[in-house]
Order: C-alpha cells, then structure tokens, then sequence
C-alpha cells in the first residue's frame, strides 16, 4: 500500500521521520514534504508563482510550497497511487481550533477534498520536556494500523494528538473525542520596533470536559474523527 507523507515542519524534521518508521509498518512511504518550516499557514496554496519539486534520495521530494501544495503535487505528480495520505508527525500539538491554523491538518485536508483518506499526528509541546521520537512511534504504530482498517466516511479524516509525559511514565491510553470548540486565548503583546506579537499562553486555554484538548492536557492520546462540512 502506498502512502503519501507530508508535515508542516519541513522534509528534515525528526517529527516527519519518526512517521515514516511507524508508516513503514503497514505499507510503502513516500515523503513529499515542504522544503523548510511552514508551521501556522493553514491551507494556504500557492497561486501567483512556480512550484518546484526537488527530488531528496528514494521516494523523498522536497517542494518550494506550502503543506497544501505538497498534497496537490505528491498525488497528482509523485504518487497518485496513495491510499492514504499521513502528515505529521508535528512538533506540537494540533487540538481544537488549532486544525483551523495548522498546515499539517491542512495537508489532510487538501486530499480529503480530492477523494482520498488522511490521518494528520501532531505531538503535544510541554516546556522542559524533551520529545522523545522513538516512544511516539511505538504508540503511532498501532494507530495508524488500527485506523486505516477502518471504513472512513468520504469527506472526513482522522486527528491524533500525543501528550508529552515524562520519562518512565506508562503508555497513556487512546481517547476517541470530539474537538474542543473553544477558540485560543486573545492576548497579544507590543514590540516599539516590530508592532504586535501574539502572546496566549497555549496552556491556559479552555478545556471542555471529553473534548481533545482536556484530554491530551490530562496525558491521554486524543484521536477525532474531523469532518469537513
């Protein structure tokens, strides 16, 4: 089975190759990934200018575009034989309001809308912590495994997010949620030079009880089924 994997950190992010150790696992990988980093662009594609597909080594290609841009090329130009499109794995999360923000939903996204299943992995950012990339792919194997032998309803995709637990802990458990429909803190802060900086404090946001923010806060896996209209 061919898979297509995209992120939106960047072809050389340990995030990216941690999925492709846990893809490998049950089927074929080709990574078509942005160039650089492109965190927080959404579904932004590219429009007035060239897309450049720069091959990487065996079925790795680096593209001068957006996460979007990387779907649309890797299916129509690299592998358009995927079964599933994965994009991740991020380094931080992707809950709530965040998948209407974040480039590695909307690298999901973007195939959802063209007729093909996707899973978008992000991992939870806690300050002092390091990720540790090889327990994240002992707990995205089972997964991505258990989620693509599912029937999958067109026009919807997966969102897993990982917590960030301390070493030693236990393996945490997989929570099947809803999103969290509250919006992120308004907080921002002024720089003389340079204008407004967004300031939220990302911790501080809103927990609705059940929902994948207060589940992946509390140590737990949050995974939800996301659909488009």
């Amino acid at each position: 089975m061919k898979l297509l994997l995209t992120n939106d950190d960047g072809i050389d992010a340990a995030g990216l190759e941690a999925l492709v150790v846990a893809a490998r696992t049950i089927g074929d990988p080709v990574v078509v990934a942005p160039v650089g980093p492109q965190s927080g662009v959404s579904h932004a594609v590219t429009w007035h200018e060239g897309v450049r597909i720069e091959p990487r080594g065996d079925d790795r290609y680096a593209i001068h575009g957006t996460p979007a841009d990387c779907t649309r090329l890797g299916l129509l130009r690299v592998v358009p034989d995927a079964k599933w499109i994965l994009s991740g794995i991020n380094h931080g999360a992707n809950l709530g309001a965040d998948v209407h923000y974040s480039g590695t939903v909307a690298a999901v996204r973007e195939a959802v809308l063209h007729g093909w299943p996707g899973i978008a992995v992000s991992h939870y950012r806690k300050s002092g912590l390091e990720f540790d990339w090889k327990r994240a792919v002992r707990w995205v194997t089972p997964i991505l495994s258990d989620l693509v032998a599912r029937p999958i309803e067109p026009g919807s995709f997966y969102n897993v997010n990982l917590p960030l637990l301390p070493p030693g802990a236990a393996d945490p458990e997989v929570v099947w949620c809803p999103l969290d429909p509250s919006p992120l803190p308004l907080n921002y802060r002024h720089e003389e030079e340079s204008g407004l900086f967004y300031a939220g404090d990302y911790n501080l946001r809103h927990r609705t009880p059940g929902a994948d923010v207060e589940v992946c806060f509390g140590g737990r896996i949050a995974v939800t089924t996301v659909r488009l209209l």
